[in-house]
């Protein structure tokens, strides 16, 4: 079982994979980055300064030894308190949109670069196959 394991591992395949989900968690980083310290704010900005991450509605009570504010998302989350936080589902929803996005983009640029494999040429139908043969077997015969 060993033995498969290593086989198993050391295809092409599964080290390309592990090397994408390691550059996917990097990318992932930038672009959560990108998204919550450029994209939004300037959003917020073209909006009225909202701060989308700031969005929730309190979904039960507030413990009785909650001092914190309670317009504070990140302070009633840690309280306990269940919320509804559609703010950070917006930013997530774009996080989303760009990683697709950008996704999309190096996929179409990657497929304008590979060349395109040459079509596998048709079969040729045996009577025309035979045909050839023949043709082929009379002009070599010398004649008489």
């Amino acid at each position: 079982m060993f033995k498969e394991f290593k086989t198993f591992i050391a295809r092409g395949n599964v080290l390309d994979l592990a090397v994408a989900v390691i550059i996917g968690a990097a990318f992932s980083k930038i672009v959560t980055s990108l998204t919550e310290d450029v994209i939004m704010p300037v959003i917020g900005k073209i909006f009225g300064g909202l701060d989308f991450s700031g969005y929730f509605l309190r979904m039960g009570p507030v413990p009785a030894n909650y001092t914190g504010s309670l317009t504070d998302y990140a302070a009633l989350k840690k309280a306990g308190v269940p919320l509804l936080g559609y703010g950070e589902f917006i930013t997530q929803a774009a996080n989303f949109l760009i990683v697709a996005f950008i996704i999309f983009l190096l996929v179409r640029a990657v497929n304008k670069l590979m060349p395109k494999p040459e079509a596998p040429k048709a079969a040729e139908p045996a009577d025309i196959t035979l045909l050839r043969e023949i043709r082929d077997e009379l002009k070599a015969r010398p004649r008489v």
